[in-house]
């Protein structure tokens, strides 16, 4: 059996930028006409369709919405032909964290002595978003929360009421019975979700943290929690990404199964969902062996 093909002959100049201006506008139709032809011609009636549909959705509609905006050289590490399919990429991340300690030593890793450093950076960043005219104190969402260690060290400071979503059972039992003491009373519900697979309710927080989470979610799936979690925030509410974020690409870590973006390609996902970005800074005090870590705010 065959399949139509489409082929582009458009080269690429050192910096790997194209030499064509119509380079991502002609590579784009391209894959557009393949597919459709194939589905038009093999699929049809074809044992393997739903098979063809799954790859055609789950990678090409990342690569295709992304190749608009960025140069091809940067989108191949991003795709989930390079973490060999969405499903071995969540598959391993669930088997990393479920052998991982709920402390503050699992959650941090070999760096656990950053910790404080991490929360005080956060503080300060906080800052700037709420208060009289900007986001409300009534309730926040902590986004991959582990055992709360951002809850307690920088949300519930600030919040009335806060709510808690993360894969690990054992995290957030960790969290309710023991980590955060008498203020897991003010906790109001904890979810235990994959985020690609979690919707907010609507309309209900004043601030969304997500730290070290997005990496853990594929292009298709970080762009549609953010469209969702733009529906959650209530009025002046503040979505905030902090972050590794590779220095330059996108970059793999097998271990824990966690994808790291260059902070444009960040940025460009961001625009996609239609949220205007307030504020980026980056954390200092952290040693120069650690990838650069990154707050970024949006509404």
């Amino acid at each position: 059996m065959t399949t139509a093909t489409a082929t582009v002959d458009i080269s690429l100049e050192e910096d790997g930028s194209s030499s064509s201006p119509n380079f991502e506008k002609v590579a784009h139709q391209a894959f557009r006409d393949r597919w459709k032809e194939t589905d038009d011609t093999m699929c049809r009636h074809s044992m393997s369709f739903h098979l063809q549909h799954s790859l055609r959705s789950d990678f090409f509609a990342s690569y295709l919405y992304l190749m608009e905006k960025i140069p091809l050289v940067k989108l191949f590490p991003v795709t989930c032909e390079y973490i060999k399919g969405e499903k071995q990429f969540y598959y391993r991340a669930q088997q990393f964290y479920e052998d991982v300690p709920a402390s503050e030593e699992g959650m941090m890793g070999d760096f656990v002595e950053i910790s404080n450093v991490d929360l005080e950076g956060s503080r300060e960043f906080l800052q700037r978003f709420v208060g009289p005219g900007k986001a409300g104190t009534h309730c926040a969402l902590d986004c991959g929360s582990g055992i709360g260690r951002v809850t307690k060290g920088v949300l519930l400071p600030v919040f009335e009421k806060m709510e808690m979503a993360d894969m690990m059972e054992h995290f957030l039992l960790h969290a309710h019975e023991e980590y955060l003491g008498d203020d897991a009373d003010r906790i109001e519900t904890y979810y235990c979700y994959n985020l690609q697979e979690f919707t907010p309710p609507k309309n209900k927080y004043d601030v969304i943290w997500m730290q070290w989470v997005a990496c853990h979610l594929t292009d298709k799936d970080l762009l549609s929690f953010l469209l969702r979690c733009k529906k959650s925030v209530r009025p002046n509410g503040v979505i905030i990404i902090k972050d590794n974020m590779a220095r330059q690409g996108c970059k793999l870590d097998p271990i824990d199964s966690s994808i790291s973006r260059h902070l444009d390609i960040m940025k460009c996902i961001i625009a996609k969902a239609g949220l205007e970005i307030l504020a980026i800074e980056k954390q200092d005090g952290f040693p120069e062996v650690i990838m650069p870590v990154w707050m970024i705010a949006m509404k």
